[in-house]
């Protein structure tokens, strides 16, 4: 991997200045913990269980796998919503076909790893993006920062939010997706061909949003740009740059997009497609193998808002609060307030 590969993967630059401290994240599966939080409710009836699940210290396929041997199913059988980190404690949502365990039955099952919290009748198969949004609570110790000047951050945060980076997760681990994106997609299985996809996109994605972050129009509206609604995927194209458009900008219900790469060129305009086509022009690799793949242009915010934002400190730790969209990486936000080892940033995106 070259330099602006490892920068746009793993060191973007921050927003908000340099991080305050350094903490330790994750010491125990405790210190992270994420909740989805679905967009619609249980049907009630149906062909299909929905499964509230609690898991320490397991990942998603795993439990998958563990639902399916209960249930008598194949595990492609087994829905969820997003994938959750291993080194966590998540409640996430499942789905499983019906069988001879009714919903009273499935609130026995579980282990020492996951416990099935929740069950109830659904119409169908629980469908990869179905959430609302994720919960989020997280320690981080050892972190010698001032009260003000946190309090000062957090405060800041809540008002600007912040850059919607893919976080390292999505690259592997030691950036193995990457590394894999210098063979033929040909020559990897259909699961492995997914990852080196996704992030060959999200790299793109990073890199403009770095170029906007350094140029500060990552969280402002101009004329070319593509908008999207805050938490939604409706997008429209940016012209005449209207007060009311700004102002709903500035209350982060509107955020500027950057692309995720695909056949043909970006609907941006002016400037921001000039920007983009060129900062995609340094990734030729990455796109190709997008445009190889027929997926199509395709636009994901530049910036996240962070709600319900909170903190507090005990004797050991400093804990944060806060609520974000489906999609969207915790390491975004954590990485505006803290510094912390790479291998404490996780296994896995909260979808």
């Amino acid at each position: 991997m070259n330099q602006a590969w490892l920068e746009a993967a793993f060191a973007p630059p921050r927003a908000h200045g340099e991080p305050l401290a350094r903490g330790a994240l994750r010491v125990e599966p405790e210190d992270f913990s994420v909740e989805e939080q679905l967009g619609f409710a249980p049907a009630g009836t149906g062909q299909h269980v929905l499964l509230k699940v609690r898991k320490r210290n397991a990942n998603t396929h795993w439990v998958a796998r563990e639902l399916a041997q209960s249930c008598g199913c194949r595990p492609a059988d087994v829905g969820y919503a997003g994938l959750k980190d291993r080194r966590a404690v998540a409640v996430q949502w499942f789905s499983v076909p019906q069988s001879r365990l009714t919903p009273e039955a499935w609130r026995a099952v579980g282990s020492a790893d996951f416990e099935v919290l929740e069950a109830y009748a659904h119409s169908r198969k629980l469908p990869r993006g179905a959430l609302a949004a994720n919960r989020f609570t997280i320690r981080i110790r050892d972190a010698a920062v001032d009260d003000a000047r946190l309090a000062q951050r957090v405060a800041e945060i809540r008002r600007r939010g912040v850059p919607n980076y893919f976080g390292p997760q999505r690259f592997g681990r030691d950036g193995a997706n990457l590394v894999r994106a210098a063979h033929e997609l040909h020559s990897l299985r259909a699961p492995q061909r997914g990852l080196v996809l996704s992030a060959a996109r999200s790299l793109v994605f990073n890199a403009v949003l770095a170029e906007r972050v350094r140029d500060g129009s990552w969280e402002h509206l101009e004329d070319g740009d593509i908008a999207n609604l805050d938490g939604r995927g409706s997008i429209f194209p940016v012209g005449t740059l209207e007060p009311q458009l700004l102002e709903r900008c500035a209350r982060l219900e509107i955020h500027p997009t950057g692309p995720l790469w695909g056949r043909g060129a970006p609907p941006s305009g002016r400037r921001v497609l000039e920007l983009e086509a060129r900062v995609a022009a340094e990734f030729p690799q990455a796109c190709a193998l997008a445009v190889g793949a027929a997926m199509r242009q395709e636009r994901r915010s530049l910036r996240l808002a962070v709600h319900d934002l909170s903190w507090a400190r005990d004797s050991r730790a400093i804990e944060v609060r806060f609520r974000l969209a489906r999609g969207s990486f915790a390491t975004a936000v954590l990485r505006e307030l803290v510094e912390s080892d790479a291998a404490q940033q996780g296994e896995s995106e909260a979808d």
